[in-house]
């Protein structure tokens, strides 16, 4: 079972904070933050739309030097800036223990992942990336179809997951497959960290 967790707290370094007036520093999840302790094995940011959670999330990846836009550590590609400062002003405890396999996701993004690792395999050299999300095009695939995609194919164990409200236009058959994924993943000693603006089926 999970020994050590990879990510512990998130402190935001408010003494930094140039005014709590302005954007991103005025969301309610970010006034209020002083310090979260993290669960080892699936963390829930619950709140309302608008309150900050998914901005809050975007900053802990990019602290932990993940793609904005989106993706694996490895990915690179941009499409605007669109990501708040907030990474800047934050202070992350780690394990010790590093994960080996990790994933930064927002469902209303997975569009421009998709259209990466169809660039990336039009270049020559490497195997194709898409083998490791099923070997099929994930712009052919409905989105609950891509995303069980890269729930079952991609995602690993050993990892930390960021995934922003995955259950997003997932039918109530498909949030199930998560939930059993998911926890085959905490059992393989994987860390998930996922915004809620609503209770479903979990």
């Amino acid at each position: 079972m999970f020994s050590t967790q990879y990510l512990l707290q998130v402190e935001l370094k408010r003494e930094e904070i140039p005014s709590f007036d302005h954007y991103p520093f005025s969301l309610p999840a970010v006034r209020h933050l002083d310090i979260l302790k993290f669960h080892p094995q699936v963390t829930y940011l619950v709140g309302e739309n608008g309150s900050g959670k998914s901005t809050l999330l975007e900053a802990l990846a990019v602290s932990l030097g993940f793609n904005p836009e989106r993706g694996t550590k490895n990915f690179r590609f941009g499409t605007r800036p669109s990501h708040s400062e907030l990474h800047r002003y934050i202070r992350l405890a780690k394990g010790v223990k590093r994960p080996r396999d990790g994933f930064f996701l927002r469902a209303e993004s997975f569009f421009n992942v998709a259209t990466e690792i169809e660039r990336l395999d039009s270049e020559p050299g490497g195997p194709p990336i898409i083998d490791s999300y099923g070997g099929r095009s994930l712009h052919e695939q409905s989105h609950g179809e891509s995303f069980l995609a890269l729930l079952n194919e991609r995602f690993g164990g050993h990892g930390l997951y960021l995934l922003d409200e995955p259950e997003a236009a997932l039918s109530p058959q498909r949030q199930l497959a998560v939930l059993v994924r998911s926890h085959d993943l905490v059992k393989d000693n994987s860390q998930f960290i996922e915004p809620f603006a609503k209770f479903f089926i979990y």
